[in-house]
């Protein structure tokens, strides 16, 4: 039977939508400085929106970079409190011309709304707010369970502002667990929790050779090429199955158990679909001995990104560069941490030294792996709540991403997160074309609902 919260939000579906719509408009992409006013707008939209639903003690809080918004409503006694996390940046749109329709115009088409950020992460965020607007306008402004609202604006460039905010002010933050909505089912009206995610360090190796850049034919075959030594360096972190060379890199890896890999294997994984539709290449790479799922769920991986410098431009130039970068990245698993990782990986790179080169090895961010227990009350209450909602078991998976907060409110916070997600493999996050399956919206504010309102009645 349906709730009157369950029901609210079935008859208000087209206004939740146009309500995502409009923040979707405002193109909050955190990595450009010339967006910063976009981003303060999208926050400053969201904290007036949690006002106008009943959140109490709403407050933009400014950081070193952007801005946290913050709320609360502390009114049910003897209930549990959670802390809704969500974030309202965005990463770049480029390539621009690999999208359908423009991507800060939200565009429904075949059943899904086609934006950038519809799924990672304002869709997902947005579903939080509109479930507790949804509670309080059924429950005469009352909430079940007790709820405390954190933003952020800073997710897709490392998060640096709301890590500070939880180490310092984890008093402001107290509650018995944390919800997050910023992963994906596993299929389609596949119910999913998430309960493990991959760590990770991204960092740039920077070569330098001459003082400045020269001309090849003049000083080609005497000066040294920075971008020569990291193609040097990279073809020596992996060799050609896959496996990462740093010596000691794989000695904390721990192993998933055997209940885990049991589940995953019963999981409808078609590798040659995934392969074709989702990845898009000839072949799959990767350690052997290992299925997909555990190559990308629970192994360490290495990753380059980019090599910005040199002449990149239209024609030719015949440039030595005077220094090089390449952006490189690891998936980190449990036992690993940041840490001792960066320091096996930096000592290695620094030992692979080309003659002529000078070599800065540097973490630009990081994030702890992390896998949470199922055998706590709110995960067995998410659990059951999408059940009720799909009518379909729930499944555990582990994510194969990184979301940082979520160490961090184990490690500071001392309190579990439930992970409910619900994107799709399909969504293109942080690439063109992304998109939100809009039943899913819909159906993940109602299991929201569901949730908050079973822990309310649980004695």
């Amino acid at each position: 039977m349906s709730s009157a919260a369950v029901t609210f939000a079935r008859e208000n579906q087209p206004r939740f939508l146009e309500e995502l719509k409009t923040l979707l408009r405002i193109p909050s992409i955190s990595t450009l400085p010339e967006h910063a006013k976009d981003v303060a707008a999208a926050a400053n939209w969201l904290a007036a929106e949690l006002k106008r639903i009943g959140m109490e003690n709403v407050e933009i809080i400014p950081t070193s970079g952007h801005p946290l918004v913050y709320a609360d409503w502390l009114h049910a006694a003897g209930k549990p409190a959670v802390l809704c996390y969500g974030h309202y940046d965005v990463q770049p749109p480029d390539p621009l011309d690999e999208w359908t329709t423009p991507p800060f115009e939200p565009t429904e088409r075949n059943g899904n709304l086609y934006a950038r950020g519809a799924v990672d992460d304002k869709g997902q965020m947005m579903m939080h707010v509109k479930a507790l607007e949804s509670l309080f306008a059924a429950n005469g402004g009352k909430l079940p369970i007790n709820v405390r609202v954190i933003l952020e604006g800073e997710e897709e460039v490392g998060g640096e502002g709301i890590a500070a905010f939880v180490r310092e002010h984890g008093d402001r933050l107290k509650a018995d667990f944390a919800l997050v909505s910023d992963t994906e089912m596993f299929a389609p009206e596949l119910p999913t929790l998430c309960v493990g995610l991959r760590g990770m360090i991204y960092t740039e190796i920077e070569a330098r050779g001459a003082k400045t850049d020269l001309h090849s034919g003049m000083y080609g075959g005497a000066a040294p090429n920075p971008f020569v030594a990291l193609a040097q360096i990279i073809a020596q972190l992996k060799d050609s199955a896959g496996r990462i060379l740093i010596p000691g890199f794989y000695d904390a890896v721990k192993a998933p158990s055997s209940d885990e890999l049991k589940a995953w294997a019963s999981l409808p994984f078609d590798e040659e679909a995934y392969r074709e539709h989702e990845v898009g290449s000839p072949q799959l790479t990767g350690e052997p001995g290992f299925s997909v799922l555990e190559r990308t769920w629970a192994r360490p991986t290495l990753d380059v990104h980019g090599m910005p410098g040199g002449f990149t431009g239209a024609g030719a130039k015949t440039v030595i560069p005077a220094k090089a970068v390449a952006k490189v990245s690891m998936r980190l698993v449990p036992d690993q941490t940041p840490q001792q990782a960066f320091a096996q990986y930096k000592a290695y790179v620094e030992s692979l030294k080309p003659k002529g080169i000078e070599l800065d090895v540097r973490m630009i961010h990081s994030g702890d792996p992390i896998v949470i227990g199922t055998d706590n009350p709110y995960i067995e209450a998410a659990r059951e709540a999408m059940h009720q909602v799909w009518n379909k078991d729930t499944v555990f998976v582990r994510g194969g991403g990184s979301i940082p907060i979520v160490g961090d409110f184990e490690r500071h916070l001392k309190i579990p997160t439930v992970m409910m997600g619900f994107g799709l493999p399909d969504d293109n996050l942080h690439a063109p074309n992304e998109k939100f399956h809009i039943a899913n919206y819909h159906r993940g504010i109602e299991s929201i609902i569901v949730f908050f309102e079973r822990l309310g009645a649980a004695k």
